[in-house]
């Protein structure tokens, strides 16, 4: 699974936040799909699923709506909201 990190500000103190995908998986289990093939489903680029997949995007609600119709999944399936911490715990899932 892959992530990106985002900050919020909370007090004095910047918690590390991360949000993680299950995209290439989800593309795997729907008959190897391709990258071009769920861009083109989407409305996206490519290189738009590919840095979305490596994390080095996050997408708007819109396009994380899209992409979890496409695999017939909730968003929560596809996306996950995770604090950097000790426990490694997942603080909200979006479902």
């Amino acid at each position: 699974m892959f992530h990106s990190s985002i900050f919020i500000e909370g007090g004095s103190k910047m918690d590390k936040r991360q949000v993680r995908n299950n995209i290439r998986k989800l593309r795997f289990h729907h008959d190897e799909m391709t990258q071009e093939q769920l861009a083109e489903k989407v409305g996206v680029t490519r290189q738009t699923i590919i840095a979305i997949e490596s994390a080095k995007y996050s997408p708007s609600l819109e396009l994380a709506f899209r992409i979890a119709l496409v695999f017939g999944v909730p968003l929560g399936e596809v996306f996950s909201y995770d604090s950097e911490d000790d426990s490694n715990q997942t603080i909200n899932k979006i479902s």
